[in-house]
């Protein structure tokens, strides 16, 4: 559970041999390059795209596809990728200049078959129109072009229906004191428009019939996909490279692990070859590595974001507390045991590595060459998935409630009931130091973090004013513990001395103080985002009250209707605690990652980050 060291690292060679490097480099697979030369101006016009998917997927949802061709001698995948992006934007184009033109033509029908006259015909005259509702003909202008307050215009009802009247102003500026907006007709008359219509239909029935044609290449083109997208990011690798030739210098971020492999490679191979760690000032991605057991926390933590390199990861900690959190929202054995039994009958599925791309699994006639990379998203969430069904199991029988039952008090699983939801103090209390040791972990963590250890210092003062105010709490709710309060108060002043002699700790004196002093306005947020956590026992005691509320709802209806109340009561129960555990699984979902992702992260995790983003290869072949 932690964030893997990185270093910088450089390579300086012949230009000659910086294709080899680049190609070693893409299946070593094992570092980021950090760009030196303009990206703009990587890949030329017809050289490789990343986007050969989206070609494919333009292909493939083609109206008519024809016969595959097999025979690789006369396939090039990198001109099929082009035209068919091309026809792509060009039969973009077409269609909205078709439904621009439809709608010119809709709007310029109801006004007659007319055609504009040569501007040097008309001077200084345009023409207007407008659609004007007959109850609005009497606000129109009086045409008096003598008028010397009025713009000079004149106008004419063309045509007219049930509801409307079909005006054409005639007038050297778009008048303003119409009732109505104008129609927007543009500059040609309908016949034009028809006329330039027919032809854009035309051209799109040429462009799908292209289309059409390179459908037969589907097959050879899916087997293809890796080595064009390899090609893409080779392409776009060579742009991020600084080159004065003959020489040329590559930089990366690489793991601390590999450095050494790579200062191997690159004596055997005549490369220069350094790597540094990386300096307080510089920003390397964050590269992530986690046991098998916590690699869907990883992926609850990289939902909301990615921690910065100068962090920590809380992938562990986000994995159980998330499991804790949807258990105490859940609050209930029996809903836990039916979330068991379904994860038990998919748990076979979760841990089959699904193949493809569902792109290409969605056509019966096309088949991949090479297989995709394996996904294994199921098998990381196992662990996850089991977690909850067992918090929420142990829980259920911890408050005692199996689909808003009580067990009997003199059974086994009436002596597992030990805490009662009706107990509102304890349960708000439970909450509150569940939520109370949350945020001391994340300040904790976050202390530790630092090269300086005073540098954590204010970190460490929060955490032990949360628990100076934990220990003053509990002496103050039991007499008994009254030097609880003495104490805790003692530990909560010292630690907000921390906070205001180390937040700003390299200002200089007066900032500093005034430093620490705003940092002081961060208790009001402490106490909120503690009392956050109160929402586990509402939502948990929110769950329990719906389920009894059903089974009294079915038990009232059994016992007052003698002959179908029991059908009516099964109806209910199965509604009733279908809804809730919906509504149950839901909440502790949402709720469950606001805690962590909000509250546990503003306090944790004070800078955010990005992914570490290999240059990699995807394998496969051109073609088999």
């Amino acid at each position: 559970m932690s964030i893997v060291p990185l270093e910088r690292a450089t390579f300086v060679g012949l230009s000659g041999e910086k294709e080899k490097l680049l190609d070693d480099l893409h299946r070593f697979g094992s570092l980021e390059i950090i760009p030196l030369g303009d990206e703009e101006d990587v890949v030329a016009e017809g050289g490789p795209s990343s986007r050969s998917r989206d070609a494919l997927k333009f292909l493939l949802a083609s109206p008519q596809r024809r016969t595959q061709v097999h025979d690789s001698s006369l396939f090039d995948a990198d001109e099929v990728q082009r035209r068919a992006l091309e026809l792509e934007d060009q039969i973009h184009s077409l269609e909205s200049l078709r439904d621009d033109l439809v709608q010119r033509l809709t709007a310029a029908k109801p006004f007659g078959d007319f055609h504009f006259a040569p501007p040097e015909q008309m001077g200084a005259i345009r023409l207007w129109f407008y659609i004007v509702p007959h109850t609005d003909m009497d606000q129109l202008p009086a045409a008096n072009p003598t008028e010397a307050s009025a713009t000079p215009s004149a106008w004419q009802v063309v045509s007219r229906d049930q509801r409307f009247c079909y005006v054409v102003v005639a007038a050297p500026e778009e008048p303003q004191d119409m009732p109505v907006p104008r129609e927007k007709i543009g500059s040609r008359g309908p016949l034009e428009l028809a006329r330039q219509l027919e032809q854009v239909e035309l051209a799109i029935e040429d462009a799908q019939a292209e289309r059409a044609y390179l459908t037969r290449w589907c097959l050879l083109f899916a087997r293809s996909l890796t080595a064009l997208e390899d090609a893409a990011s080779r392409a776009v690798a060579a742009g991020q490279t600084f080159d004065r030739d003959p020489l040329f210098a590559l930089e990366a971020w690489v793991p601390a692990e590999h450095a050494e492999e790579l200062a191997t490679y690159a004596g055997q191979h005549g490369f220069v070859f350094e790597s540094r760690p990386p300096l307080p000032d510089e920003d390397p991605p964050t590269l992530v590595h986690n046991a098998p057991r916590v690699e869907a926390g990883e992926d609850l933590v990289n939902f909301y974001m990615t921690p910065g390199y100068w962090t920590w990861d809380p992938s562990g900690i986000v994995f159980v507390s998330f499991a804790l959190f949807f258990a105490m929202i859940l609050a209930d054995a029996g809903y836990a045991a039916v979330l068991g039994v379904g994860l038990l009958l998919i748990w076979r599925k979760l841990g089959r590595p699904t193949t493809g791309d569902a792109l290409l699994t969605s056509t019966s006639d096309i088949e991949l060459g090479e297989p995709a990379p394996q996904r294994t998203t199921g098998q990381r969430f196992r662990p996850m998935l089991l977690s909850i069904v067992l918090f929420s199991l142990i829980y259920g029988m911890l408050v005692g409630s199996y689909f808003g039952i009580a067990p009997p008090p003199d059974s086994l699983p009436g002596r597992l009931h030990l805490l009662d939801m009706n107990n509102s103090q304890l349960m708000m209390g439970i909450s509150v130091l569940v939520g109370a040791i949350h945020v001391i972990l994340a300040n904790v963590m976050d202390a530790r973090r630092h090269a300086d250890w005073r540098d954590g210092l204010a970190s460490i003062g929060w955490a032990a004013a949360v628990v100076g105010g934990l220990l003053a709490a509990v002496g103050a709710a039991f007499p008994a513990a009254a030097i609880l309060k003495v104490l805790g108060g003692g530990i909560a002043i010292a630690g907000l001395l921390l906070v205001v002699g180390y937040t700003a700790r390299h200002e200089r004196p007066l900032g500093r103080l005034l430093g620490g002093l705003l940092g002081l306005t961060k208790v009001t947020a402490a106490f909120g985002d503690i009392l956050s956590y109160l929402r586990l026992f509402a939502l948990g005691l929110a769950s329990a009250s719906l389920a009894a509320a059903f089974n009294d709802m079915a038990m009232g209806m059994h016992s007052g209707l003698p002959r179908f109340g029991l059908l009516l009561a099964a109806l209910i129960l199965l509604f009733g605690h279908t809804l809730n555990m919906l509504l149950g699984v839901s909440s502790g979902v949402i709720h469950g990652l606001r805690l962590n992702v909000i509250e546990f992260f503003n306090w944790g995790l004070k800078s955010e980050g990005r992914r570490f983003t290999p240059f990699r290869r995807k394998g496969g072949s051109l073609w088999n």
